[in-house]
């Protein structure tokens, strides 16, 4: 590769470059299921290849407390034999540990979900999920905080407490969605935030922690309360124009007055961005929203600037879920057109953030059991085959730009590494066609095809002066012909079970982009020149 040019001598689009910081929000973090899913080859397989190619380097997923990581014992287990109760309860973390070791030696940290609740301690248990897991407040507080104290200990313990302080412990899951993930009240949230908070920063004051983890911003006072109020969403479930609503975050002003008010420590501020609602009108009739396209940005703004105006101006903020809808069943998971909308979305609000974790890394994924054939619209970037989805490929794009920014447009940006100059883009056709429109869900491969006609072309151009002369850059893009992969799916007739052949056709379309090569000419001078089909998302990067 030749040598790169320093970021003085370059100009793009006739003008030196006013440079600043790309955060790679979009690989802080990914998301998983639950930890027992961890345990598998497949997921350990599919998770070090997130962190290789896509650069991951924090992973959050649920039930670290579950039973079936058996943490909490209070009996010996008899299977056939008699059951036996332990004369004292005892900790047991050989599971835990599997999964924590694979993290770590992949080279990524856990994003420590505390939840849920063991059944030995869950005032009421089996409330959601097909894997059952207990979402409720603890029988006994100060059980709950030696269990979370003996755990974090453990863990110090096992990995040595300068890298526990580089993990983040998050207190729940979405406790808002009462009865599914908490069946108690918020302020009974709010107590066990506080109590978990406390014994995680008693053990040590630089390990970090924070909540409360709620989901999604709602336009109406349905959670001002201690629990939901239905009625409070007719409003918006009949609302004619959902996006003219004031959508705000949920419980996020109230959990830091909570805070503030009784000096509970808070290092970071989490929450989930889902672009979609579901609200329930005067019928009692659930009804699905799809906010605008850039709703996510919006509602990133919002937490920026509440958490800047808080008694916690510090305060990380992480958006521990992301997706372009919470249903693990959304076909348009699996399509091009996904991998456009997370494309813009990642590059509009990667300066909004401190992590944005996509929704998940992989198909191997059992909230609602396992998914019914190989392209079932899971939220993962690959399938449970291992095979690449166009979310995928355009997460390895991300993941090759640069640290600064030299150019930013509505349709992607130029980067370099500050480490050596090398200059990386991704540019990215998201039709004008759309409007303001997001790419929605669909509960079929087929209906997702509506938008396969959304045109037009765009044709991106810039000049790049400054590089040496025989620099090589690699382009790379992913369009309908190239990398779409459940769309070649969707010609084979939509095979619910692949035979080992065509498991290996489908991984060799999801991998044959289009590629090429550009050498810069004796001048010095990039002229890029890239027609870009509707959807298409494409990469330049300097280098093989």
């Amino acid at each position: 590769m030749s040598s790169a040019a320093g970021p003085t001598t370059l100009r793009v689009d006739g003008r030196a470059p006013t440079e600043s910081d790309l955060r790679h929000v979009w690989n802080e973090c990914v998301g998983a299921g639950r930890a027992n899913e961890a345990l598998r080859a497949d997921w350990q397989a599919h998770f070090r290849e997130a962190v290789d190619v896509l650069g991951a380097r924090f992973v959050r997923f649920h039930g670290v407390f579950h039973d079936d990581m058996f943490v909490y014992r209070v009996s010996d287990g008899g299977g056939f034999g008699p059951n036996q109760p332990l004369a004292e309860h005892v900790y047991t973390f050989s599971y835990v540990d599997k999964v924590f070791d694979a993290v770590l030696a992949a080279g990524a940290r856990p994003f420590v979900e505390l939840g849920f609740m063991p059944r030995e301690l869950a005032t009421q248990t089996e409330t959601v999920f097909w894997w059952k897991a207990h979402g409720s407040p603890p029988r006994d507080m100060a059980r709950w905080v030696e269990l979370v104290t003996t755990t974090v200990r453990h863990w110090i313990e096992r990995y040595g407490l300068e890298e526990v302080r580089e993990w983040r412990f998050e207190v729940w899951n979405e406790p808002n969605l009462v009865p599914h993930f908490w069946t108690g009240t918020r302020t009974q949230y709010f107590e066990l935030y506080e109590a978990t908070a406390r014994a995680v920063k008693g053990i040590d004051p630089g390990l970090q922690v924070g909540g409360p983890s709620t989901s999604v911003f709602v336009p109406d006072a349905r959670y001002a309360g201690e629990t939901q109020d239905r009625s409070a969403e007719v409003a918006t479930a009949e609302a004619a124009d959902p996006d003219a609503l004031d959508w705000q975050p949920v419980w996020i002003h109230e959990f830091i007055d909570w805070c503030a008010t009784r000096d509970v420590p808070v290092d970071f501020l989490s929450t989930h961005l889902y672009p979609t609602d579901f609200a329930f009108d005067a019928g009692g009739q659930g009804r699905p929203i799809q906010r605008h396209v850039d709703a996510t940005h919006d509602d990133l703004v919002a937490m920026r600037a509440i958490i800047d105006a808080s008694p916690f101006p510090d305060a990380e903020l992480h958006i521990s879920e992301w997706s372009s809808s919470p249903s693990s069943r959304d076909r348009m998971h699996d399509t091009l057109f996904a991998a456009a909308y997370i494309t813009r979305a990642f590059l509009k609000g990667a300066a909004l953030a401190d992590s944005i974790s996509y929704w998940t890394f992989t198909d191997v994924f059992e909230e609602g059991g396992a998914g019914i054939g190989p392209f079932h619209g899971g939220f993962g970037l690959v399938n449970e085959q291992g095979i690449h989805k166009p979310t995928f490929h355009a997460m390895a794009m991300l993941a090759r730009l640069g640290d600064r920014l030299l150019l930013s447009t509505p349709h992607g940006v130029l980067t370099r590494r500050s480490r050596d100059g090398a200059l990386a883009a991704v540019f990215l056709n998201y039709p004008d066609d759309m409007g303001t429109r997001a790419i929605g869900s669909e509960t079929t491969y087929e209906a997702t095809r509506r938008l396969k006609d959304v045109g037009p072309t765009r044709t991106v151009q810039h000049t790049v002066e400054g590089l040496a002369p025989g620099t090589r850059l690699t382009l790379e893009v992913l369009d309908w012909d190239h990398g779409n992969v459940a769309e070649a799916w969707h010609q084979l007739g939509e095979p619910l079970n692949l035979t080992p052949q065509q498991t290996d056709r489908l991984r060799d379309v999801a991998d044959a982009l289009h590629r090429e090569t550009l050498v810069v000419p004796d001048t010095g001078v990039l002229e890029l020149r890239v027609d870009l089909r509707p959807w298409a998302v494409a990469s330049l990067v300097q280098g093989g």
